[in-house]
């Protein structure tokens, strides 16, 4: 993976372990898409879990394997606008239980008695892991000042 740009603050590694929603973009027959997921940074890859019967992104991705990728972390309040972009190639892979379970974990806690039962027992009939390999990737941090009287709907 070649690293084009960081000027994030804090540690890469701790920006993507972060909670958020990464946005796939990928290219389908009828024009690009784009889907927000959950995900799991680990040794360089993105890991997002892929339902086959009922999302159309792992479709794509074996159809288009060349993807984009964006991770976000906006906070109006403060004003930190923190962005990591990728491109690369996606793939679909078997379902892994384990590493299923790590990527729940960080959106759902470690406690899986608390876990809503959607995510619980997922058939690896059903699922595969997507994985995205990046090639390149730009950290950016573009967060601003906030005024102190200003309030967070003001227009």
């Amino acid at each position: 993976m070649e690293l084009l740009e960081n000027t994030l603050e804090v540690e890469l590694e701790a920006f993507l372990a972060r909670p958020l929603f990464c946005f796939l973009a990928q290219r389908s027959d009828s024009g690009p898409r784009v889907s927000p997921l959950w995900f799991l940074w680990e040794d360089e890859t993105v890991w997002i879990i892929a339902q086959l019967e009922e999302r159309s992104y792992p479709d794509r991705a074996r159809r288009h394997p060349e993807t984009a990728l964006a991770v976000v972390d906006f906070d109006p309040a403060t004003g930190r606008v923190e962005h990591v972009g990728m491109r690369g190639r996606a793939s679909l892979e078997s379902y892994d239980e384990e590493l299923a379970g790590r990527l729940l974990e960080n959106y759902l806690g470690t406690r899986r008695e608390d876990w809503p039962a959607a995510f619980v027992d997922l058939d690896p009939d059903a699922y595969r892991l997507l994985e995205f390999t990046p090639e390149t990737l730009v950290a950016r941090d573009q967060s601003y000042p906030v005024s102190a009287t200003r309030g967070r709907n003001d227009g």
